[in-house]
């Protein structure tokens, strides 16, 4: 999501008459001014200290106007002599902190960089820089960023939470001023230049705090998933060489405890919920940690401030590590301020218009890029969701906030579609007849929307009054005008069903590599494409075949710096020139829509040679047989293609899968003569109506097969359904198929070897 939005506020007339020693201390040692800025006062008696430390860069454009004089081009900007405590950030010479304008007709800082990526925690990269357009906007840090947004919407709602089953409210404002107070305690504790910051927990204001207090005190912010084990936790924890760790509850910092002593940079742990349980001198609650760093001036802070850099490494994202350890994943600041700016512009929205409701994993680029730093753009309100919202809590919140964009994992859209389905099967049928007659009118003009001729069909209006008003409210999207999907693939049959519901899901994909989103569904979009290059962006397809199909690679201001500590892999990931390789495979139709149509390694290759990519098979059996959850194809090095198959359950409290059928698949059996209600009787009485049905429905997508080596020969039902915690599924449900193979190699090697007998 891209391109700028709206102008940027003015410093106060009282901000120009700061001393040469504050503005020494300037972020960037910028020294903008604004016309209109006279005019202004101060929203209140904090305001100064608020917007003293940053220069505001306004319009996003730096303008001849704007430029600093030569004097002030060579002016040193590391901060005034101050004594600091002891394990506070050391300072940065005077050659490493000093401005480098892009140009004399701008008036941004950056240090010096001759190399487009970087695998060093320290070393800066070259910005990916174009001369006009959205790609050429001037690079800020994330403390500019957040000023922006504090100078617009000062006193509009920020974060909204429970606490104690109530509703609390942060403003822009006082989460500014308790990022920066957090960002004084991590100083005290010693939190070291380039060093991380561990966050261990569900999706909170605590979070978000610790996460842009750890960049203002010049750390590096990095997400750890709540489902990794105490050695994965260890992994992370060690490679970032942190020097805190926040977690959320005892459960977590049990985690920690186990493994700290072999974190020899760890300093302290915070835990944001609840009582500490035992006492110990690096143990902190919350309140305690929020408390710690009173002593720290703010000239202190605002001058470690003065020494971020846009070209600088700021935060890690760790991958999943589906196929060997993580890897961290280095963004700077211009990575996540640019991207976010160009999604706010993208999306078109006003100044503190937008409500969005945090859930996924912040851990995660898409959660991370959505709700901290795009909704900081937007001068949004974000809402946190109850821990268990995956297990169904988050409706609740979604009727609650009423977002006007969300974000799902097309897990998320297919558990919504499942229990639609469910409630829709209890109906009378009379409301069945309505529901289905309604449903083909909104797919209908769905599909005439989507292309642009915007046919109303006959009965749309009684269609929307009666049917999709509804179930928008129901499921709290009444004000939502974007419905996303991304992090994973999606069916064409869920998309489908959510465009008869007149709810379009607008597909968006990159990775980690590339801040979050590289190519964006907005307003203009086609059923399985996941749409069109963000402005200020390029896509190359390498090496493509006779079909146009090729390995998608990146370019633009959202591409990483490179991965922490991996050279090798770094270079792997980035070709000579600094095109980011994907490892996916995609084409563009003649509009220029993206299209994936497999991932280089997950193409099975099989004994004969055949290249397949098993994902658009995956998804037709799944379209065929609705009573299946999870397909996986096998067959790489192997005679034939065969496929694990997983029935559909209900989940506990936890998100495991449990042993009871669906109530899909219920309905399923009932309309069958099945009496089966368990996973466990299907298999021990491989109860024929069942088997049928998936023999047929595999007959139906082997019709279709372009050759018999993409035909399905053999298959199996597993005992139990994928999961997170099971191992199976990644932290978006992505399916970890390495993972997998190992963990049901014994029934993948019945299936061969019983046919290698016969």
């Amino acid at each position: 999501m891209l391109l700028s939005s709206g102008s940027h506020s003015a410093l106060s007339g009282e901000e120009e008459k700061m001393s040469a020693t504050e503005n020494a201390a300037m972020s960037n040692g910028l020294a903008a001014k604004d016309s209109h800025a006279d005019g202004r006062k101060a929203q209140n008696s904090d305001a100064k200290d608020l917007k003293a430390h940053s220069t505001v860069i306004h319009n996003r454009k730096a303008t001849t106007a704007d430029s600093v004089s030569p004097a002030s081009q060579n002016k040193e900007t590391h901060p005034p002599a101050h004594t600091e405590p002891e394990g506070a950030t050391e300072k940065l010479s005077p050659e490493e902190s000093k401005a480098v304008p892009l140009s004399t007709a701008t008036q941004i800082s950056l240090s010096p960089a001759d190399q487009l990526w970087s695998s060093s925690r320290d070393t800066p990269v070259k910005l990916r820089m174009e001369g006009s357009g959205p790609g050429s906007e001037t690079p800020i840090t994330v403390h500019q960023l957040f000023l922006e947004t504090v100078e617009k919407a000062g006193d509009h709602q920020a974060l909204v939470f429970k606490k104690d089953g109530q509703c609390v409210t942060l403003t822009w404002r006082e989460y500014y001023e308790q990022s920066r107070a957090a960002a004084k305690s991590f100083l005290k504790l010693g939190l070291e230049r380039y060093h991380g910051v561990g966050i261990l927990g569900f999706n909170s204001p605590e979070w978000f705090i610790s996460d842009v207090g750890c960049i203002l005190a010049g750390g590096l912010a990095v997400g750890i998933y709540t489902t990794n084990s105490p050695e994965a936790c260890q992994y992370v924890a060690a490679n970032c060489e942190a020097n805190v760790l926040v977690v959320e509850n005892h459960k977590q910092l049990e985690k920690i405890l186990q493994v700290k002593d072999h974190l020899p940079h760890l300093k302290a742990i915070i835990q944001y919920k609840g009582e500490l349980q035992q006492k110990a001198s690096f143990l902190y609650t919350w309140a305690e940690f929020m408390k710690l760093g009173q002593d720290i001036s703010e000239d202190q802070l605002n001058g470690v401030i003065g020494t971020l850099r846009a070209n600088e490494c700021c935060s890690l994202i760790y991958t999943s590590g589906t196929t060997g350890n993580p890897k961290g994943v280095m963004l700077s600041h211009d990575n996540l301020t640019w991207t976010a700016r160009t999604a706010d512009g993208l999306l078109g929205s006003s100044v503190a218009q937008e409500v969005l409701v945090s859930y996924l994993p912040l851990s995660h680029i898409a959660a991370q890029m959505v709700d901290i730093w795009t909704c900081m753009s937007l001068a949004g309100t974000i809402y946190f969701a109850e821990p268990d919202a995956l297990k169904g809590s988050l409706v609740n919140t979604l009727k609650e906030a009423r977002p006007t964009c969300f974000l799902g994992v097309p897990r998320v859209w297919e558990k919504m579609q499942e229990k639609m389905k469910a409630t829709g099967a209890k109906a009378s049928p009379l409301r069945r007849r309505v529901a289905e007659w309604a449903k083909s009118i909104g797919l209908q003009y769905s599909y005439s929307a989507m292309i642009g001729d915007n046919v109303v069909p006959w009965g749309f209006t009684l269609a929307n009054t009666m049917v999709f008003k509804k179930v928008r409210a129901a499921l709290g999207l009444d004000r939502c005008k974007l419905c996303f999907t991304g992090a994973a693939p999606i069916t064409k049959e869920t998309l489908e069903y959510f465009m008869s519901l007149n709810i379009p899901l607008m597909e968006l994909y990159g990775m980690s590599e590339s801040s979050g989103p590289h190519t964006v569904s907005i307003y203009e979009y086609r059923i399985t494409s996941c749409g069109k290059v963000m402005p200020g962006c390029k896509t190359n397809l390498k090496n493509p075949d006779i079909d146009g199909n090729g390995e998608i690679c990146f370019w633009g201001r959202n591409v990483f710096m490179g991965y922490l500590n991996m050279p090798d892999k770094t270079s792997e990931a980035l070709d000579e020139d600094g095109w980011l390789r994907s490892g996916d495979l995609g084409r563009h139709d003649e509009k220029n829509f993206l299209y994936i149509t497999g991932r280089i390694k997950e193409l099975i290759i099989t004994a004969g040679g055949e290249n397949i990519p098993p994902v658009p098979i995956e998804d037709a059996v799944k379209a065929e047989v609705p009573i299946i959850s999870n397909a996986m194809l096998i067959g790489d090095k192997l005679k034939f293609l065969s496929m694990l198959l997983t029935i559909k359950c209900v989940a506990d409290d936890n998100g495991e899968p449990t042993d009871e059928l669906s109530p899909e698949v219920l309905d399923f059996c009932k309309q069958n003569g099945v009496t089966a209600t368990k996973v466990s009787e299907i298999l021990a009485n491989k109860v024929p109506a069942i088997y049928k049905a998936i023999q047929e429905g595999m007959e139906r997508v082997n019709a279709r097969s372009t050759s018999n080596a993409q035909k399905i020969q053999k298959w199996v039902i597993l005992e139990r359904d994928f999961s997170i915690t099971g191992g199976e599924l990644g932290p978006t449900m992505k399916l970890r198929r390495p993972i997998v193979v190992k963990m049901y190699q014994e029934k993948i090697n019945e299936l061969y070897t019983a046919t290698e007998k016969q």
